[in-house]
């Protein structure tokens, strides 16, 4: 059977595209690799793209793409490993972002889940909460 390989890219979506940026190439540490003001902007996350539309942007059919977009908060999850956790949330704590929930997985894996400027909901997670290495 025919199978992808990995997730290549995922979305979320803000309007306010100046704060997102800010947001993460300055907390997350996110690279940004492309943009296109006031429709959107992409970073380059380990060897996958990490994307932002504004949803009214989207919404309409353009260059062969087909509309997209949703409504209310997203939800993605960015690899972190086991023994940066700690570094995170100073981090996080040092930027005024709010950890709004940490768990220990049965799996052994660790997450911590906070917000964005958009009001998605992100999350750090190490590989093992998926039963992953890395």
């Amino acid at each position: 059977m025919i199978r992808p390989l990995r997730v290549l890219e995922t979305a979320v979506y803000a309007a306010d595209l100046e704060t997102a940026e800010r947001f993460y190439a300055d907390v997350l540490g996110l690279l940004v690799i492309g943009r296109v003001e006031g429709r959107h902007v992409f970073f380059r996350c380990g060897d996958g793209v990490f994307l932002i539309f504004n949803p009214s942007a989207t919404a309409q059919e353009g260059g062969g793409i087909p509309g997209h977009g949703a409504q209310g908060p997203g939800h993605a999850a960015f690899a972190a490993a086991n023994n940066d956790f700690e570094a995170w949330k100073t981090r996080l704590a040092a930027h005024g972002v709010e950890i709004e929930s940490e768990l220990s997985w049965p799996s052994g894996g660790r997450s911590i889940y906070f917000r964005d400027p958009a009001g998605n909901s992100l999350e750090l997670a190490t590989p093992r909460t998926w039963g992953l290495d890395g």
